[in-house]
Protein backbone atom coordinates (compact mmCIF):
# COMPACT_ATOMS: atom_id res chain seq x y z
CA UNK A 1 0.00 0.00 0.00
CA UNK A 2 0.77 3.57 -0.97
CA UNK A 3 1.54 5.24 2.40
CA UNK A 4 0.17 8.78 2.29
CA UNK A 5 2.03 11.30 3.56
CA UNK A 6 1.09 14.66 5.21
CA UNK A 7 4.77 16.15 3.64
CA UNK A 8 3.16 15.20 0.18
CA UNK A 9 0.49 17.22 0.18
CA UNK A 10 -1.91 13.65 0.02
CA UNK A 11 -3.35 12.96 -3.11
CA UNK A 12 -4.47 16.52 -3.68
CA UNK A 13 -1.51 18.40 -5.16
CA UNK A 14 -0.96 15.26 -7.23
CA UNK A 15 -4.09 16.03 -8.39
CA UNK A 16 -4.38 19.48 -10.11
CA UNK A 17 -4.48 21.92 -7.28
CA UNK A 18 -1.22 23.27 -5.96
CA UNK A 19 -2.38 26.94 -6.19
CA UNK A 20 -4.26 26.10 -3.18
CA UNK A 21 -3.28 26.50 0.23
CA UNK A 22 -4.94 26.28 3.89
CA UNK A 23 -6.19 29.42 4.13
CA UNK A 24 -8.47 29.26 1.19
CA UNK A 25 -10.51 26.37 2.77
CA UNK A 26 -11.53 28.92 5.21
CA UNK A 27 -13.35 30.78 2.23
CA UNK A 28 -14.35 27.70 0.28
CA UNK A 29 -16.13 26.07 3.36
CA UNK A 30 -18.61 29.37 2.93
CA UNK A 31 -19.10 28.52 -0.31
CA UNK A 32 -20.15 25.11 -0.30
CA UNK A 33 -23.33 25.89 0.92
CA UNK A 34 -24.15 29.39 0.19
CA UNK A 35 -23.92 32.23 -1.88
CA UNK A 36 -22.83 35.08 0.36
CA UNK A 37 -21.59 38.68 -0.52
CA UNK A 38 -18.55 40.11 0.18
CA UNK A 39 -19.96 41.33 3.35
CA UNK A 40 -21.53 38.32 4.62
CA UNK A 41 -18.27 36.92 3.81
CA UNK A 42 -15.87 39.29 5.49
CA UNK A 43 -18.50 39.11 8.48
CA UNK A 44 -18.13 34.98 8.75
CA UNK A 45 -14.73 35.23 8.63
CA UNK A 46 -14.14 38.06 10.71
CA UNK A 47 -11.92 40.35 8.02
CA UNK A 48 -12.68 43.62 6.74
CA UNK A 49 -14.54 43.83 3.01
CA UNK A 50 -11.33 44.74 1.56
CA UNK A 51 -9.60 41.57 2.92
CA UNK A 52 -12.67 38.92 2.07
CA UNK A 53 -12.92 40.89 -1.36
CA UNK A 54 -9.17 40.39 -1.88
CA UNK A 55 -9.29 36.64 -0.91
CA UNK A 56 -11.93 36.12 -3.44
CA UNK A 57 -10.33 38.07 -5.93
CA UNK A 58 -7.64 35.69 -5.49
CA UNK A 59 -9.61 32.37 -6.09
CA UNK A 60 -11.35 34.29 -9.07
CA UNK A 61 -7.99 34.59 -10.43
CA UNK A 62 -7.34 31.02 -10.03
CA UNK A 63 -10.21 29.83 -10.83
CA UNK A 64 -12.08 28.60 -8.29
CA UNK A 65 -14.57 31.33 -7.61
CA UNK A 66 -16.62 33.76 -9.56
CA UNK A 67 -19.10 36.38 -8.58
CA UNK A 68 -22.44 36.49 -10.48
CA UNK A 69 -25.67 38.90 -9.74
CA UNK A 70 -27.96 38.03 -7.38
CA UNK A 71 -31.17 36.44 -8.76
CA UNK A 72 -33.42 39.11 -7.12
CA UNK A 73 -31.17 42.23 -7.17
CA UNK A 74 -28.75 42.83 -10.12
CA UNK A 75 -27.25 45.20 -8.04
CA UNK A 76 -25.93 42.64 -5.82
CA UNK A 77 -23.15 40.64 -6.44
CA UNK A 78 -22.50 37.23 -4.66
CA UNK A 79 -19.71 34.64 -4.37
CA UNK A 80 -19.58 30.92 -5.39
CA UNK A 81 -17.37 28.16 -6.50
CA UNK A 82 -16.91 27.13 -10.10
CA UNK A 83 -17.05 24.04 -11.45
CA UNK A 84 -13.47 23.74 -10.65
CA UNK A 85 -13.46 25.18 -7.00
CA UNK A 86 -16.20 22.35 -6.63
CA UNK A 87 -14.00 19.82 -8.09
CA UNK A 88 -11.25 20.71 -5.75
CA UNK A 89 -13.59 20.14 -2.85
CA UNK A 90 -14.28 16.45 -4.23
CA UNK A 91 -10.20 15.93 -4.34
CA UNK A 92 -9.97 17.40 -1.07
CA UNK A 93 -12.58 14.85 0.21
CA UNK A 94 -10.94 12.37 -1.54
CA UNK A 95 -7.60 13.08 0.18
CA UNK A 96 -8.85 13.20 3.74
CA UNK A 97 -10.31 9.68 2.98
CA UNK A 98 -7.33 8.33 1.96
CA UNK A 99 -5.76 9.67 4.85
CA UNK A 100 -8.46 8.40 7.37
CA UNK A 101 -7.90 4.65 5.52
CA UNK A 102 -3.91 5.15 5.80
CA UNK A 103 -4.48 6.18 9.79
CA UNK A 104 -6.62 3.72 9.99
CA UNK A 105 -4.33 0.56 8.83
CA UNK A 106 -1.57 2.39 10.75
CA UNK A 107 -3.36 2.68 13.82
CA UNK A 108 -6.11 0.32 13.80
CA UNK A 109 -10.23 1.11 13.81
CA UNK A 110 -10.16 1.28 17.67
CA UNK A 111 -7.46 3.57 18.42
CA UNK A 112 -8.72 5.77 15.59
CA UNK A 113 -11.86 5.70 16.90
CA UNK A 114 -10.38 6.69 20.56
CA UNK A 115 -8.20 9.14 19.27
CA UNK A 116 -11.42 10.80 17.07
CA UNK A 117 -14.07 10.78 20.52
CA UNK A 118 -11.27 12.40 22.48
CA UNK A 119 -10.22 15.19 19.78
CA UNK A 120 -14.21 15.83 19.45
CA UNK A 121 -14.60 16.06 23.04
CA UNK A 122 -11.90 18.55 23.29
CA UNK A 123 -12.97 20.73 20.49
CA UNK A 124 -16.36 20.37 22.78
CA UNK A 125 -14.79 21.50 25.74
CA UNK A 126 -12.88 24.55 24.22
CA UNK A 127 -15.83 25.44 22.76
CA UNK A 128 -15.67 25.14 18.94
CA UNK A 129 -17.92 22.60 18.04
CA UNK A 130 -20.59 24.86 17.30
CA UNK A 131 -18.50 26.53 15.20
CA UNK A 132 -17.32 23.58 13.21
CA UNK A 133 -21.24 22.01 12.74
CA UNK A 134 -22.24 25.33 11.04
CA UNK A 135 -19.17 25.64 8.93
CA UNK A 136 -18.06 28.94 11.08
CA UNK A 137 -14.47 28.05 11.53
CA UNK A 138 -12.68 31.63 11.32
CA UNK A 139 -9.09 31.65 10.45
CA UNK A 140 -6.29 31.80 13.72
CA UNK A 141 -5.05 35.10 14.23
Amino acid sequence: MNRVRVEEGGEFLANGFPDLRMSHGYVFQHLLHTRPTIGELAEKLDMTQQGASKAVAELERLGYAERLPDPHDARIRRVTLTSRGHEAVTAARHARAAQEEHLRQRFGTTALDAARTLLAELLDDLGGTAAVQRREVRPPR
